[in-house]
């Protein structure tokens, strides 16, 4: 739990630059809910980061714009009843939203031609599908 947020193999984000926030949680819970407070937000500070290398912090704060506030990404669990379990589901929320932010682009996609041959496959089902059509309207000649 307490400790840095493992992201990948060579991206660490130490525990000084996290930031915690707990609060009552909604919800069902009993007499707890009312006392205890189980929901948990953690909020990681994108452009002031140290430990965030320079490349991916552009990356990270184009595509986590609409999340961000002021540079800082915030994360909310709340769907259990004890403070650790939604610190946990807050942990890995944070960690699969970074890694998926700082994920590279997918390769362009190379555009192909389709081969001759499956043109003309194409192109013969449709003379035919057409020929289907035409013959279905006319009353047989005798």
């Amino acid at each position: 739990m307490p400790g840095p947020l493992i992201v990948s193999p060579r991206w660490t984000v130490p525990e000084t630059e996290l930031s915690w926030r707990f609060s009552r949680s909604s919800g069902p819970g009993g007499q707890g809910v009312n006392t205890t407070d189980s929901r948990a937000e953690l909020s990681f500070c994108v452009t002031s980061s140290a430990s965030l290398p320079e490349h991916l912090r552009a990356r990270i704060l184009e595509r986590l714009a609409d999340r961000l506030v002021d540079g800082v990404v915030t994360v909310a669990a709340s769907e259990h009843r004890s403070q650790l379990q939604n610190r946990e589901a807050a942990e890995q929320r944070l960690i699969q939203m970074l890694r998926d932010a700082a994920a590279p682009p997918p390769r362009r996609r190379r555009p192909t031609r389709p081969t001759a041959g499956s043109q003309e496959r194409r192109l013969e089902g449709k003379r035919q599908r057409s020929q289907l059509k035409k013959d279905r309207g006319r009353a047989p000649d005798e």
